[in-house]
């Protein structure tokens, strides 16, 4: 438990730290603290701190700089939010009213990354797999083409293998049953269905029924995807210059992004903001890297997350702010478009 002088010095070492991006050394300590303690007594409390681990003297200074735990513990119990000094009104010119959903999450991503100057990062929503019409065409022998048409119009081309050959006759056979008996269901439901029905079915048809069914929630997994923009702002950023090791794997992330993928599925699972700071997420493992979250919704639902990713040494009122508003605008936005 730190008491009340050694929190007020760490706030005002990370809060100096932040705006600056130098270490901070205890005449500037005490100058930015407002505290009227002697340099021996905040050099003192300073030294308690870094031992407790919560901030650390880089080699080439005399100063001290936060580490994640520092931070940690700045966002949790020291960090207080003014007033909002960004409208949703202000933001949502670019979000609000668009043509298609798609185009909400590339304004949403695109404006999280010039409000932070960083990186953001926005879930697309999962898509329902329910279908209106299937359809098989053979190509070849064992290699059959599925054509499967969503309620909205949308069409999806699969296509799959089999071990066994089927006539044209039989691919019509197979799509009428599932036409009649299944329109209207989502794929997963459909799967299900037939995996109870499999023994009624003649055997050789269920194997296709199922391998197409297979297919089609694949691509419909496929089709999750996070929209990134601003990749190249940490190029800017004096925390990440000197270690272009440290910037390679950032981009291998995006470039992967199936670690986000997995981030912001656990953060739409929480309330709210969330904050991930050096390495905490467990998915995004860079000690470099903080990561605010929040997750955004569709008629009340949770749908997806976006957020913004970036230094250690970020501005977390602002970045939370700017995170919280975008969440809701996109919720509108998505909520109002359909």
């Amino acid at each position: 438990m730190l008491d009340d002088r050694a929190k007020l010095l760490l706030k005002a070492l990370v809060e100096r730290y932040i705006t600056e991006g130098q270490p901070v050394g205890s005449r500037t300590l005490s100058r930015a603290s407002g505290l009227e303690l002697s340099p021996a007594t905040i050099r003192n409390v300073m030294s308690d701190l870094e031992e407790l681990g919560l901030i650390v003297s880089p080699h080439t200074s005399a100063g001290r700089v936060p580490t994640a735990k520092g931070y940690r513990l700045f966002v949790d119990t020291m960090l207080t939010l003014q007033p909002a000094h960004l409208s949703a009104g202000g933001m949502g010119a670019q979000v609000l009213a668009p043509d298609q959903p798609q185009k909400v999450l590339s304004n949403a991503a695109h404006m999280l990354s010039s409000l932070s100057q960083f990186v953001g990062v926005v879930m697309a929503p999962k898509r329902t797999s329910v279908f209106r019409h299937i359809e098989f065409l053979r190509l070849s022998e064992r290699r059959f083409l599925v054509i499967i048409v969503s309620p909205d119009g949308d069409v999806q081309n699969r296509v799959i293998f089999t071990e066994t050959d089927f006539t044209q006759a039989q691919l019509i056979e197979a799509a009428n049953f599932l036409n009649s008996h299944y329109t209207g269901m989502a794929i997963e439901e459909v799967r299900q269905r037939l995996q109870n029905e499999v023994e009624v079915l003649r055997g050789e048809i269920a194997s296709l029924m199922q391998a197409a069914v297979q297919v089609s929630s694949e691509a419909n997994e496929s089709r999750d995807e996070v929209v990134i923009s601003g990749e190249r702002n940490l190029l800017a950023v004096s925390d990440f210059s000197g270690d272009m090791g440290s910037l390679r794997k950032l981009f291998d992330l995006f470039e992967q992004k199936a670690q986000l993928m997995r981030l912001l599925d656990v953060s739409s699972r929480a309330e709210g903001v969330r904050i991930y700071i050096g390495g905490e997420s467990q998915v995004v493992p860079y000690q470099e890297l903080s990561v605010v979250t929040a997750p955004y919704e569709v008629d009340g639902q949770v749908v997806g997350t976006l957020g913004v990713i970036g230094p250690m040494r970020m501005p977390y009122e602002k970045m939370i702010q700017i995170v919280d508003i975008t969440s809701r605008l996109v919720s509108s936005a998505l909520s109002h478009s359909k």
